[in-house]
């Protein structure tokens, strides 16, 4: 925790990771297990999910709505992950959290993470969770049955150049047993938050 004029400041927990590599399952668990943690909800201009809740997984936008922010300079961090869609941090959720003295926990792309850690230093772990192998990825985005074919193929290619990213992060946690990546990156946290 930091201090700004008497005002604690949570700290900042960044999972990063080629979609389908498991961030997401992580992030949960360690949100369901952690009271001291809040989720960093990021603005998105894909199509809401079945069962998704604006606010909750994401902030869902229009594209003009999302580039207005741009141009405002609202966002701390953002991307055209895919052609016409956009993905970013709002400056204003990342201190709404801070100022209640609970630290944030992020599950964004790896270009946002790698602005992140740019921005914020060593008040921010940046996690990236690596799959077991490439193919394995490959098997988990094609099971997931959320999209079709030509935004698949699009998220595969962008995973795929992803995973060269892993070296650039704080740690690298390989999630090929469930168990183990959870407790693994209970211990990144702990020991990152027991740190000054």
């Amino acid at each position: 925790m930091s201090k700004a004029n008497g005002q604690s400041y949570g700290k900042l927990i960044v999972f990063t990771a080629p979609s389908g590599a498991g961030k997401t399952t992580i992030v949960k668990h360690l949100l369901a297990n952690n009271p001291d943690l809040t989720f960093s909800v990021s603005a998105c201009t894909r199509p809401q999910r079945q069962g998704e809740v604006d606010g909750r997984e994401y902030y869902f936008m229009n594209n003009s709505e999302f580039l207005e922010k741009v141009a405002a300079g609202k966002f701390l961090e953002w991307e055209e992950v895919y052609e016409d869609t956009y993905y970013g941090t709002l400056k204003s959720e990342i201190e709404r959290i801070r100022q209640t003295g609970k630290h944030v926990v992020f599950d964004i792309d790896v270009e946002g993470a790698l602005n992140i850690k740019k921005t914020y230093g060593n008040e921010a772990l940046c996690v990236f969770v690596q799959p077991p192998s490439e193919e394995v990825l490959i098997q988990r985005l094609r099971g997931r049955n959320t999209e079709q074919a030509r935004s698949l193929d699009m998220r595969i290619q962008k995973a795929s150049a992803e995973l060269a990213y892993a070296s650039k992060f704080d740690k690298v946690l390989v999630n090929d047993e469930l168990s183990l990546a959870l407790s693994t990156a209970q211990t990144l946290v702990n020991d990152f938050l027991n740190t000054n």
